[in-house]
């Protein structure tokens, strides 16, 4: 679980052994509250190769169908990442089945997080700490990646740091580009998240908006399936490749959302309009593409390049009125982050470049290596709040039975801003943990 910075942990660290004399804030059946347990703070203090800079940590991450694992060094050197894809499982039940994906994430999490220590050449005891996916995410899923963090802080002594996905993804760029500073603006696109937010500090974030229903990701790989595509590498670079050799106009799909004045997303409209798109051009989508007639194939490839065009196009309105917003709150705002898997796709990056460019700010992007669900912005992330003393002690090296695990699948990164808030739906009422932010917050009043 993530904790805010102490007194002590914001000054100057000190070279003395990492002093774990505050409250633990695991929750335990019948102890702390969530409430009072989300406001904990524990005062840590590091070593004095740490605070030389010198961190080292594993980040871990299966909050939906990969399972991957990195060690990272606090200078931004990637020493190992590995990556266990779920593809096979994605093109059998086209999409993720959450009960076989936690499966899957348990036959290889053991190999996955050794083989990103080999390939980085170290130990459990070379680490400095241990940071972990706990949500949003399918709770099947993070349980995995949660027990095995756990297990290792527990049995080698390490701190442990519970990650916010979707931070994470906000994250990650920062360390590729060393010059990119608070506050910037990030879109960050993937199967089960549209998020456009403003960061304004670390752990200080402003929700401009977010999906109402379908993810981006998810239209994506509907559309793939409906149209007979291979979905072992997800429907994201199968429609993107098949638009190429359809028109873009051939089929006339609406934007959805147009008359909400607002920085939200829907893509459930969309996808019911391809589906009546398919069903009229009678095509047969038991067929796969590679077995279609060439008429058969250009029809599927002018709804897929339709489909993305308007897709897109609801992300460049959305992106164009977000910035005048954060603009308003942040006037030194030069940047807008695009990451998550989407952000991988050539045509969505040229697309919302036209986009910044036309509000004077700067894309960046992620390599697309780091785009997708990574460890890499697991630990990276983890390294930027061990810095700031946002992590727990180590936990106890054998929990009980009953032991109740930290696992958020609902999530809030921010506070909603007042113009985005949703008349479609209440993100009070989807909230099962207050946000990152408000937590953080919490803590610093305290």
């Amino acid at each position: 679980m993530l904790l805010s910075p102490s007194t002590l942990s914001r000054i100057n660290f000190l070279s003395k052994p990492p002093s774990f004399c505050s409250a633990l804030t695991t929750f335990r059946r019948n102890q702390l509250s969530l409430n009072s347990s989300f406001a904990a703070s524990f005062r840590g203090v590091s070593s004095a190769s740490q605070r030389d800079g010198d961190i080292v940590v594993l980040g871990i991450e299966t909050s939906c169908d990969d399972t991957a694992a990195a060690v990272v060094r606090s200078n931004g050197e990637i020493l190992s990442q590995v990556v266990s894809s779920q593809a096979d499982l994605l093109a059998k039940y086209g999409g993720v089945a959450p009960k076989m994906a936690e499966e899957a994430h348990s036959q290889v999490i053991d190999q996955v997080v050794q083989d990103a220590l080999d390939k980085a050449y170290m130990t459990e005891k070379d680490l400095s700490a241990v940071a972990v996916t706990i949500g949003p995410g399918l709770s099947l899923c993070l349980r995995v990646g949660v027990q095995k963090a756990r297990r290792i802080a527990g049995g080698f002594n390490l701190p442990i740091i519970g990650i916010h996905h979707m931070e994470a993804h906000a994250l990650v760029v920062r360390l590729i580009e060393k010059d990119l500073q608070f506050p910037f603006m990030a879109l960050l696109i993937s199967g089960g998240h549209n998020l456009l937010i403003l960061a304004r500090d670390l752990g200080q974030y402003v929700q401009l908006g977010t999906t109402i229903d379908d993810a981006i990701g998810e239209a994506y790989d509907k559309t793939a399936k409906w149209l007979g595509l291979d979905m072992r590498s997800s429907g994201g670079p199968a429609i993107e490749k098949l638009a190429m050799d359809g028109n873009a106009e051939s089929v006339k799909f609406s934007i959805p959302m147009k008359q909400h004045k607002d920085c939200n997303f829907s893509y459930a409209g969309l996808k019911t309009q391809v589906r009546l798109a398919i069903e009229s051009k009678k095509i047969d989508t038991k067929i796969p593409i590679s077995s279609a007639s060439n008429e058969d194939r250009l029809s599927r490839a002018d709804i897929a390049a339709s489909f993305q065009r308007i897709a897109v196009l609801h992300l460049e309105e959305r992106c164009g009125r977000a910035i005048q917003w954060a603009l308003k709150m942040e006037p030194s705002i030069r940047h807008l982050v695009v990451s998550g898997g989407v952000a991988s796709n050539q045509y969505v990056r040229a697309r919302l470049d036209m986009v910044v460019k036309k509000n004077g700010l700067q894309l960046v992007c992620p390599p697309p290596r780091l785009c997708t669900d990574n460890g890499v912005m697991v630990a990276w992330t983890g390294i930027e709040h061990f810095r700031m003393g946002r992590y727990d002690p180590p936990p106890p090296a054998e929990e009980p039975e009953d032991f109740v695990y930290d696992i958020r699948p609902r999530w809030p990164l921010g506070e909603e801003y007042a113009e985005g808030k949703s008349e479609a739906r209440s993100l009070r009422t989807a909230r099962i943990h207050p946000s990152l932010t408000s937590i953080i917050q919490a803590s610093l009043q305290q």
